[in-house]
C-alpha cells in the first residue's frame, strides 16, 4: 500500500518537474526577471494573509485525496483477499 502511494507522489512530482522544464525552455529568463517584485496578487495575498488560505485549501484537498486512495486501497485488498479464499 505505501509502494503505491509512494509511487504516485513520485510519479507526480516527475511529472511536474518535466513541465516546469519543459516551459523553461521556451521562454528565456533574464536578470530583469529575478529582480521583479511587482507581483501584485502574490504580494496582496501575503498582506492580508490569504496566502494561508491558499495553502490550507491546497492541502486539504491533497490530504483528501491522499486518505482516498489508501482507503481504496485498502478496500481493494480485502477484494481480493475474499476473492483468493473463495478459489
Amino acid at each position: 500500500m505505501l509502494k503505491k502511494i509512494a509511487t504516485f507522489i513520485g510519479f507526480f512530482l516527475w511529472l511536474n518537474g518535466s513541465i516546469l522544464f519543459a516551459q523553461n525552455d521556451k521562454i528565456p529568463i533574464s536578470d530583469t526577471d529575478y529582480q521583479n517584485t511587482d507581483i501584485e496578487m502574490a504580494d496582496k495575498f501575503r498582506e492580508d494573509g490569504k496566502i494561508y488560505v491558499v495553502i490550507a485549501v491546497i492541502s486539504v484537498i491533497l490530504g483528501g485525496l491522499i486518505t482516498y486512495l489508501v482507503i481504496i486501497d485498502k478496500k481493494t485488498s480485502k477484494l481480493e483477499k475474499m476473492l483468493a479464499n473463495q478459489e
